[in-house]
């Protein structure tokens, strides 16, 4: 029997909702600091090192498996977008190596007392929506009944190793493009104090159930040298993690960033995310910017679902990578910044 603590909306049932859901970076730090992974075959491309977005094992001379699992609580109350959410969120860390996805599995857990079974068909509908329209299948999964809801999928691609794209790659001078607007989180944080408009609801589904397809044409130019997808951490923790990798500073200009326009009024009013918090608290202390706002910092620090993805790449090819972007449907695409000698991350406001 279906109980009456389900009101039609899922984000009553979750204490955190998409990737705000992350535990925050210094946290995780700690957490697998004394794990280690023995000896590493060199077969085994990328791991756990530098929170790549994905691990790669190459198995032949012109392939290597790419693996990724995302799965998180709702977002929103809709049950089937929250299906497309998710997996369009999983799906990106495949497209953020340069691979092509091939298959997925579901992972779900649902308090299955408490939501109906024609709610919890509609979000695998929404997921399995998604998949289809990556070219891919749901090929199985695995199910519990958990306390709050959960939805993600398990997703294994391919990739030429000579085209993988790490997030370890930047090099001096590049420039930094940013695929996607930010405020996600801010605009899912509107949304559960019931503030956020119509408008500002369907700009939060557009930009979260945009596949980021374009890291597949990313991966075949050279001078693209890393890649990865802004979730959780928000821009400031993932460009940290560019900057870490190659050991740079990446130098960003806050005039220049994407921000969708009603998140950047919400923020203003003090509306965010407990994980903007708790992400700056992580990484604060490696970012410089004396003249910034607390609203400004909730934004870098804003975490994103489904998120744009981050480019570095040599000047030269900075309009080709914008045009590209362009053509596949990121018309706010923008370049953010430069990495330059040092480290951390540095804002000019």
């Amino acid at each position: 029997m279906t109980s009456s603590a389900y009101n039609g909306r899922l984000t009553s049932l979750s204490h955190g909702g998409g990737c705000g859901c992350k535990i925050a970076p210094g946290v995780l730090s700690q957490i697998l600091q004394n794990t280690s992974l023995g000896n590493i075959p060199a077969e085994l491309l990328a791991g756990s090192d530098n929170n790549e977005d994905a691990a790669v094992y190459q198995i032949n001379e012109h392939q290597a498996i790419v693996a990724t699992t995302d799965f998180f609580m709702p977002i929103v109350d809709d049950p089937f977008q929250f299906g497309r959410i998710a997996a369009t969120n999983a799906i990106s860390d495949i497209y953020a190596m340069g691979a092509q996805p091939l298959f997925a599995l579901a992972l779900l857990g649902m308090p299955i007392n408490v939501l109906p079974l024609e709610v919890i068909q509609k979000i695998t509908a929404g997921g399995t929506s998604v998949c289809a329209e990556a070219g891919i299948m749901v090929a199985g999964g695995h199910s519990i009944d958990s306390v709050e809801p959960i939805y993600g999928l398990v997703v294994i691609g391919i990739v030429d190793p000579k085209n993988l794209k790490r997030n370890t790659g930047a090099q001096l001078g590049d420039s930094i493009i940013l695929s996607k607007p930010l405020g996600v989180g801010i605009l899912s944080a509107a949304l559960k104090k019931e503030q956020l408009s119509e408008k500002g609801y369907q700009a939060m589904l557009a930009l979260t159930t945009q596949l980021n397809r374009p890291g597949q044409a990313l991966a075949q130019m050279p001078q693209v040298h890393a890649l990865t997808d802004v979730t959780g951490f928000g821009l400031a923790g993932h460009l940290l993690e560019l900057a870490r990798g190659a050991k740079l500073q990446a130098a960003i200009d806050w005039k220049a960033l994407p921000i969708v326009e009603e998140a950047l009024e919400l923020v203003q009013q003090d509306i965010f995310t407990g994980a903007s918090t708790r992400n700056w608290t992580s990484y604060g202390n490696e970012v410089s910017a004396p003249n910034l706002q607390n609203w400004q910092r909730n934004l870098l620090s804003d975490p994103q679902t489904s998120g744009g993805l981050l480019i570095a790449c040599s000047p030269a090819i900075e309009e080709e990578v914008l045009s590209l972007l362009n053509q596949q449907g990121f018309m706010q695409a923008h370049k953010i910044g430069r990495f330059i000698a040092g480290s951390g991350l540095s804002v000019a406001v």
